[in-house]
């Protein structure tokens, strides 16, 4: 059979209402599954904004520098009193990706108010590590979001630049008690001119707004069948057809 007679079957005004009925269902289903989708991504967005609005409360009382970082402290926003280390103290982080750009933490030791212990604040970020900037003397309260250390080995080399921010690493290097996790600061004064480091945002489980996952794949599903189903009938439909 030549290929304009098929075509003309394919044509046939028995199928096409088949083929306009399998596009509507199966662009409905598309769009279905889409939807479920986009449902699921605002149910990770709004469980991420939750564990991001909590009360900012003081480091003092809420975790001390001999307790580990529990997974409570984790994004926690604090305020911490204190000051800053001297300038010599402080250290880069390469490797910190910031608006599109790689560059660098600028770390530096904030000893706590009432002891010896001392918090690593992340001042600021840069695109180069260069000289280390000096210590900001007159900042004595500052807020910050905690975070646990990092788990990459890097030792500090002689430009005071490590690849991660380790604190078992660092506690042989710095003459401080230190806090087992770190922060990042929100204070401009901090930066001095520089970028604040901008906090990671709260992991969310995928298991939140589940059900709504699962609805898009099953639409997903849907859509497949009625493809099938499109084509079976059709084919059986043209091959009777063509034995006619």
């Amino acid at each position: 059979m030549s290929r304009s007679s098929t075509l003309r079957l394919w044509l046939r005004p028995g199928l096409l209402g088949l083929h306009a009925f399998a596009i509507a269902s199966i662009a409905a289903c598309v769009f279905m599954g889409l939807w479920q989708m986009g449902v699921y991504d605002s149910r990770q967005e709004h469980e991420r904004a939750d564990r991001q609005k909590v009360p900012v409360v003081a480091l003092e009382g809420l975790w001390g520098p001999d307790e580990p970082f529990e997974s409570r402290l984790n994004h926690r926003p604090v305020t911490v009193s204190g000051r800053f280390a001297p300038t010599s103290d402080q250290f880069w982080v390469s490797g910190k990706v910031q608006n599109g750009k790689s560059g660098f933490w600028l770390v530096a030791p904030f000893v706590v108010d009432g002891g010896s212990q001392a918090l690593l604040v992340v001042r600021a970020w840069s695109a180069e590590a260069g000289a280390l900037p000096k210590a900001p003397e007159s900042v004595t309260d500052i807020s910050a979001v905690l975070q646990p250390g990092e788990g990459a080995r890097s030792p500090l080399d002689d430009n005071r630049v490590t690849g991660a921010l380790r604190i078992p690493a660092l506690i042989n290097v710095l003459p401080y008690d230190l806090y087992s996790g770190f922060a990042i600061s929100t204070t401009p004064a901090t930066a001095e001119g520089m970028s604040l480091a901008t906090p990671p945002l709260p992991d969310t489980s995928w298991t939140s707004g589940l059900r709504n996952l699962m609805y898009a794949f099953q639409w997903w599903v849907f859509g497949l069948f009625a493809l099938f189903m499109w084509w079976r009938m059709s084919t059986e439909s043209l091959e009777a057809a063509r034995r006619r």
